[in-house]
């Protein structure tokens, strides 16, 4: 699919925009002066500046990119301007709904155009990360032999989801999370501007600071939202008969219809003062409370995998050895969210939540490792005993390591009583299991162990 051609621009030349296209569309940035955000990647003589700057000299020197970053951030308008700029053609991709065909039949039309007429391509692949070994592995060639320019975005770490030999290849480029003040500005210019909302429409600033929090950092998202309220706003005023003359206030009920939620109140203190109250309920088993304050943040737009981590935080510090198997709960849900995304994300999460919520509680974990630190950085840790030293090198027996060590599995029950910890800290007990959950297990157990490492 050719991107400009789809979308109504021209190509490398004035963009013609399509007044019935999404308000997403027709404020995509046309220049370099008009991208909000990633300054960082922007800075004269920056490689991405370079590669968004038209030039006469030759573009053969022009590199792959793996542009890195969350929704909304740019990556696609970073993609067709980079081909505007070089004067090739584009085409897209999209790895949700493309496979190794589509992958082969666009890079041989590109091949053809190379050899036929010179002309060269980029390839813009859309969430990369989406496509198996396979697909990427399909892609080396063409980026190889630079049949294409790969401009590659994706959501997640380059990484671990791109193959390395993809990656060696490519420029990576990381974006940044777009800012309140960012969105808020694309939000004013998509307001004023002639391909926008044509200075129809302003915005109450409940309904301004509802339309960042719902939208997070996602651009995209925001004008989506605004054009949503501002069609929400103009069937009320309209059939309310008001003067057109004035621009039409879109307030906080024209967002809520929008955005089909309620505007909860949320602001820097509600953030923390919510996710408090969140662990806190985790942490005192009120599975009711638990879950009031995850619909809370779901509700309010707080991002999902911020309130997965505190899931993951809670099952550590508060169920620990207890109930063991709730950190894995945990840890799946984090990682299912990641996957996901939202709606679905708050089923996830409850299960996650409740899983912790209900389940016994130790911190006697937490409670450990902090006293072992504590000793650390009291200067305590003498010398590690000779026989517990390494002895797989030469030389290591003349200085005594290894030397009356005895291996574990040839003692009784499989434990070798011996000293293990270091002199200034023999007798040291970190570790102490509650008789909750699991840990009553852990008690007895451990009871028998300090039995059996007495030394005699």
């Amino acid at each position: 699919m050719d991107l400009f051609d789809s979308q109504g621009i021209e190509e490398f030349g004035t963009p013609v925009v399509d007044e019935h296209a999404p308000l997403a569309v027709r404020m995509r940035p046309q220049s370099i002066e008009e991208i909000v955000g990633q300054q960082h990647l922007l800075k004269p003589g920056s490689p991405l500046r370079r590669l968004l700057t038209p030039s006469t000299d030759s573009p053969a020197g022009l590199s792959s990119v793996i542009l890195w970053g969350p929704p909304g951030t740019g990556k696609t308008t970073l993609a067709y301007l980079i081909a505007r700029a070089s004067g090739r053609r584009f085409c897209e991709v999209s790895a949700v709904t493309s496979g190794v065909k589509d992958l082969r039949d666009v890079i041989a039309q590109a091949r053809r155009g190379l050899t036929s007429t010179g002309e060269e391509t980029i390839l813009f692949v859309d969430e990369v990360h989406r496509f198996s070994k396979s697909q990427q592995d399909a892609l080396l060639p063409a980026v190889e032999n630079r049949w294409v320019t790969l401009v590659a975005a994706t959501t997640e770490n380059p990484s671990f989801s791109v193959i390395s030999p993809l990656l060696s290849r490519s420029l990576l480029l990381t974006l940044h999370a777009l800012t309140s003040e960012d969105l808020s500005l694309l939000l004013d210019r998509a307001l004023a501007s002639d391909t926008g909302l044509k200075a129809l429409f302003d915005l109450s600033d409940d309904a301004r600071a509802g339309l960042l929090r719902l939208a997070g950092a996602d651009a995209r998202k925001a004008l989506t939202l605004l054009e949503a309220a501002a069609a929400s706003r103009a069937e009320k005023s309209e059939a309310a008969a008001e003067n057109a003359q004035e621009p039409w206030v879109i307030d906080a009920d024209d967002v809520e219809n929008a955005a089909n939620q309620a505007l909860v109140r949320w602001d820097q203190d509600q953030h923390y003062d919510v996710a408090s109250a969140f662990i806190k309920s985790m942490r005192g088993s009120d599975v009711n409370a638990a879950l009031h304050y995850l619909a809370r943040m779901l509700e309010a737009g707080e991002d999902p995998r911020f309130i997965a981590r505190r899931v993951m935080i809670c099952a550590a510090e508060d169920v620990g050895m207890a109930a063991p198997e709730v950190l894995t709960t945990a840890v799946s849900a984090a990682q299912a969210v990641q996957m996901i995304g939202m709606p679905e994300a708050r089923i996830i999460l409850s299960e996650a939540v409740i899983a912790v919520t209900v389940a016994p509680k130790s911190n006697r974990a937490y409670l450990a490792i902090d006293a072992a630190l504590a000793d650390i950085r009291r200067g305590k840790g003498s010398a590690v005993p000779p026989h517990l030293r390494d002895a797989h090198y030469s030389g290591a027996s003349r200085l005594g390591h290894g030397v009356d060590y005895i291996y574990a599995h040839d003692g009784p029950h499989h434990v070798a009583a011996q000293q293990y910890l270091p002199d200034d800290l023999v007798g040291a007990s970190y570790y102490e299991p509650t008789m909750n959950g699991n840990e009553a297990i852990l008690t007895k157990r451990l009871a028998v162990l300090r039995e059996l490492l007495k030394v005699r």
